[in-house]
C-alpha cells in the first residue's frame, strides 16, 4: 500500500513517510492509492474478535510496512482497559428503536479523539525509526477543544517528540481550556491565539509547509509531524471504530449481517465522517452518511449545493469542538470522488485560499448527494433535543451528540428511512457541563465548571470522569496568549530556535 499527494499524484511514499511527514511539502493530504476490501465473511470472524484484534485487522490493510511485531506493539498499548475504562474500548448504547450510541470518549481525555490519538504515538514513533533518520519529532497542532488535549496525553513524555499545541483563546470550554493548560510532560507547550480555530489552523499550515522553517529544523536534527486528522496516522484509527461497530452489531443480532445501517456524524473537520466513508468503501454496509452541522454550516451548505464558501459569519457555539470554517478533509473526499485529479483540487483549494469559495462539478456534486445528507442545528435546538433525550430516554448526551441526534431527526422526517442507525457519540456530557445543565434545568448554581459537574452528577446518576476531577488541583502551566501573527514565532521560541 503506497500513498499520493491530493495534491500531486505523481507523489508516491510508504505509510511510515505519510505519517512521519504528516502532510506532503506542497500541501496536499495524503491518501492510499487504494482501498483493501473487507468482505461479508470478515466480518462474521470479526464479529467474534476484541476490539484490540479487529484494529489489526483493519491497520495491517494499510500499514503494509509494518511488521506484524510493530503492529502489535502499537495497537496493544493503544487500546487497553486501563486507558479506555472498557474491555470494548468503544461502547454501543442502544437508545431507541434501531438506534444506537457510538460511545467513542471512555478514553483518558473524555473525547473521540482519544481513539486515534492513544494509538498515533506509537505509529509516529515507529514510523519515525523507519524514515526520519534519528531526528526528533516536532508534533504541532492547533485545536478547536478535543484535538489537543488528546494529542497532549498521547504524546507526554514520549522519547524523541516534542509537541506544540495552538487553541482558539475564547472558542474552547472552560474544561477543555482546563485540561490543556494543566498538561503534564516535559516535551508539551501549549498557547493561546487571538482568533478562532481556522486562523491556529492556517497558522499551522503556514509554518509547515515554509521551507525556511524547515531548514531551520533541518539543521537542528528535527522535522515537523502532526497530530491533527491531515496526518493518516490519526485518520485511518477511525476507521476501525467504524468497522467495529458494525461487527459489534452483527454479534449482539442487532443486524444481520450484509444488512446496511445508516451513520450520523457531528463534524467540523470532516475527518470522522470521512472515516465512515473509508469504511463504506472498504465494504462494510452503509447506507446514507449523514453529516451533521451545528451553526457554522459551511459542510451542510457544501453538500447540499456544491458549493464551499468560507466568506460568512464565524459563530462560537455551544459545540465548538465544530466551530469550523475550513474543513481539511474535505479535500481527500474530493480527490476521491473527482478521480484522482490533483489539478483539480489544486485550482479547487487555491480558490479556497484566494476567494474563499469554490464550486465542484456537476458530476461531484452527484456522488456526494448519493452518499451524504447534510443538516445542522443551532444551539437552541442543541438545548432542546439535550432535554428531550434525557426526559425521554433517561440519557444525557453532550452538545456536538445532540447536534447529531437533531440532524438524524430531521433526516427521518424529510425522508421516512427507517433504516438501523449508528450515531457518533463524540465526548462525554461532563466536557460541556454548562451547556449541558442550562439545557436539563432551570439554572446553573455556580459558575465553577467542577461545583458545575457535581450538580450534573447529581441531575444525570452519571459517573463524573476522574480525569476531569482530578484537574480541580492541578497547577495552571501554560497561560500565554498572543496575535495569529506571532505564531511563528511562539514556535522558534517553544523550540528555543531564536
Amino acid at each position: 500500500m503506497f500513498y499520493n499527494s491530493t495534491r500531486n499524484s505523481g507523489i508516491k511514499v510508504s505509510s511510515s513517510q505519510a505519517i512521519a511527514q504528516g502532510i506532503s511539502k506542497e500541501g496536499g493530504l495524503f491518501v492510499p492509492e487504494s482501498l483493501p476490501q473487507i468482505t461479508l465473511e470478515d466480518i462474521k470472524l470479526l464479529s467474534e474478535k476484541s476490539y484490540v484484534e479487529r484494529a489489526k485487522f483493519v491497520l495491517e490493510k494499510f500499514l503494509t510496512d509494518f511488521s506484524q511485531e510493530e503492529l502489535n506493539y502499537c495497537v496493544e498499548n493503544a487500546y487497553t482497559a486501563e486507558k479506555f475504562k472498557t474491555d470494548h474500548i468503544a461502547e454501543l448504547a442502544h437508545l431507541y428503536n434501531g438506534t444506537y450510541m457510538l460511545e467513542l470518549w471512555h478514553g483518558p481525555t473524555c473525547a473521540f479523539k482519544d481513539m486515534a490519538l492513544q494509538l498515533l504515538p506509537y505509529l509516529l514513533t515507529v514510523s519515525a525509526k523507519k524514515t526520519a533518520q534519528g531526528k526528533e519529532m516536532v508534533i504541532l497542532v492547533a485545536t478547536s477543544g478535543d484535538t489537543g488535549k488528546a494529542a497532549l496525553e498521547g504524546f507526554k513524555d514520549v522519547e524523541g517528540t516534542q509537541i506544540l499545541v495552538f487553541y482558539p483563546e475564547d472558542g474552547v470550554s472552560a474544561m477543555q481550556k482546563r485540561q490543556m493548560t494543566t498538561q503534564e510532560g516535559s516535551n508539551v507547550s501549549v498557547c493561546a491565539i487571538k482568533g478562532n480555530f481556522d486562523d491556529a489552523q492556517n497558522g499551522v499550515k503556514a509554518i509547515f509547509t515554509s521551507e525556511e522553517i524547515a531548514n531551520k529544523l533541518e539543521s537542528n536534527n528535527r522535522m515537523f509531524s502532526s497530530a491533527n486528522s491531515i496526518n493518516w496516522g490519526r485518520l485511518v484509527p477511525q476507521i476501525v471504530y467504524y468497522v467495529s461497530s458494525y461487527c459489534e452489531l452483527v454479534k449482539a443480532g442487532e443486524v444481520e449481517c450484509g444488512s446496511p445501517i445508516n451513520v450520523v456524524v457531528p463534524t467540523g473537520n470532516f475527518g470522522n465522517i470521512l472515516a465512515a466513508y473509508y469504511a463504506k468503501n472498504m465494504g462494510i454496509p452503509m447506507n446514507k452518511l449523514i453529516c451533521a452541522s451545528n451553526a457554522n454550516k459551511v459542510l451542510t451548505d457544501f453538500i447540499n449545493t456544491g458549493t464551499y464558501d468560507r466568506n460568512r459569519e464565524f459563530k462560537t457555539t455551544i459545540s465548538p469542538s465544530m466551530d469550523i470554517l475550513i474543513s481539511s478533509n474535505l479535500e481527500r473526499l474530493l480527490y476521491e470522488l473527482s478521480g484522482n485529479n490533483d489539478k483539480l483540487i489544486s485550482e479547487w483549494f487555491s480558490g479556497l485560499s484566494k476567494d474563499g469559495k469554490y464550486t465542484v462539478s456537476d458530476d461531484v456534486k452527484q456522488k456526494l448527494e448519493k452518499d451524504f445528507y447534510a443538516g445542522y442545528c443551532d444551539d437552541n435546538q442543541t438545548k432542546q433535543t439535550i432535554k428531550t433525550i434525557f426526559d425521554k430516554y433517561s440519557y444525557t448526551c453532550d452538545t456536538h451528540t445532540a447536534v447529531a441526534v437533531k440532524v438524524y431527526e430531521d433526516y427521518k422526517q424529510n425522508t421516512g428511512d427507517d433504516t438501523k442507525t449508528l450515531i457518533a457519540s463524540t465526548a462525554s456530557p461532563y466536557k460541556f457541563t454548562d451547556s449541558v445543565l442550562e439545557a436539563l434545568c432551570d439554572e446553573l448554581k455556580t459558575e465553577n465548571e467542577f461545583e458545575q459537574a457535581v450538580q450534573l452528577a447529581e441531575i444525570s446518576k452519571l459517573k463524573i470522569p476522574q480525569e476531569l476531577l482530578a484537574l480541580k488541583n492541578k497547577e495552571i502551566r501554560f497561560n500565554k496568549s498572543i496575535e495569529v501573527s506571532e505564531m511563528t514565532e511562539a514556535v522558534m521560541d517553544m523550540l528555543h530556535l531564536k
